[in-house]
């Protein structure tokens, strides 16, 4: 099960409770609450509606927004004693179910939230009917990213940093540091956005790269910052990262169609010079090894260097 159906998983248990007792809510005001940007939360807006209350006509959920506010029609079609218990399609159900099962596994949960969650499952287990079925033949094991996940989701609930010991595949090195958590999100991989101290700036860390976590006790305290639009993905240059200079050869063009730039003009023999942003540099290092003959940094030099100097190392341990 993707990560990121647990992520709307959690967010579909709530969003309907959390709706209902907010008419006109504002779509920024909903979006801060559950930690997404107002993509997300459109994105999710537009799958409610098509949730009904049973399998007849006539009973979907009336939910709409004007890209400021939410309204929600017909609220009362799933009020406290009213109407039915509300009913999903086999799949929704299925993958409700196992990730809601799996995520109520997680070590380190805190038993009130693990409490709620079974309760919530139990009530989709009732919506869905026969549907649930097929649930129960599925699971899900997180393993040691299990333990990251829910100390993480725990360190953002009750507002706490975390120290951690990670590993930065650029560097091949672990590093300790304390981070303040804003928001966990999945995009291929589980990742926690943090402000992080050693730094002091915004970093993302892939969850599976956690060697060791602790939730301290001193409180989170990130600095306010935008949240960044992720549905085009995670790879996002900013203007103020630093610029990076590549010249490819025709073997080599198909740099420019997978990493984000800024600009790629074209070379008499055919190759490319691309200028594009990368926070962090020092990870096209693995670029430059890999297109080998294909292409060179240009700039900025001291990348340049420590390519050419990766390149040569790497060739003097294939010739032992």
């Amino acid at each position: 099960m993707a990560a990121n159906a647990i992520d709307q998983t959690r967010r579909m248990l709530s969003l309907v409770t959390y709706l209902r007792e907010r008419p006109g809510a504002r779509v920024e005001d909903v979006a801060r609450a559950f930690g997404i940007t107002t993509d997300e939360l459109i994105s999710d807006l537009h799958v409610l509606p098509m949730c009904g209350t049973s399998f007849r006509g006539g009973d979907l959920l009336d939910i709409d927004t004007d890209g400021e506010r939410i309204w929600w029609h017909n609220a009362d079609a799933v009020g406290s004693g009213t109407g039915e218990p509300l009913r999903l399609a086999a799949d929704e159900a299925t993958a409700l179910l196992v990730a809601a099962r799996a995520v109520a596994t997680l070590p380190g949960l805190r038993e009130s939230d693990r409490e709620a969650l079974q309760r919530a499952t139990a009530k989709i287990e009732t919506a869905a009917g026969e549907s649930a079925g097929a649930s129960s033949r599925l699971s899900v094991t997180f393993e040691s990213e299990g333990g990251v996940f829910a100390d993480v989701d725990r360190a953002i609930a009750e507002r706490r940093r975390l120290w951690i010991r990670y590993y930065s595949p650029a560097r091949d090195e672990l590093t300790e540091r304390e981070i303040d958590p804003i928001r966990l999100f999945a995009v291929g991989h589980t990742y926690v956005e943090a402000w992080c101290r050693l730094t002091e700036a915004r970093r993302t860390f892939r969850l599976d790269r956690v060697a060791e976590i602790r939730l301290l006790d001193e409180p989170a305290d990130p600095p306010p910052i935008e949240l960044r639009d992720l549905s085009e993905g995670l790879v996002q240059p900013s203007a103020e990262d630093p610029e990076v200079v590549i010249e490819v050869g025709p073997g080599g063009r198909w740099v420019a169609e997978y990493y984000p730039h800024d600009s790629a003009e074209e070379l008499s023999d055919g190759g490319l010079r691309i200028t594009l942003r990368a926070s962090d540099p020092a990870t096209l290092r693995r670029l430059a090894l890999r297109l080998g003959r294909d292409g060179r940094i240009v700039s900025p030099k001291e990348l340049a260097d420590s390519a050419r100097e990766a390149a040569r190392a790497a060739l003097a341990a294939y010739g032992d």
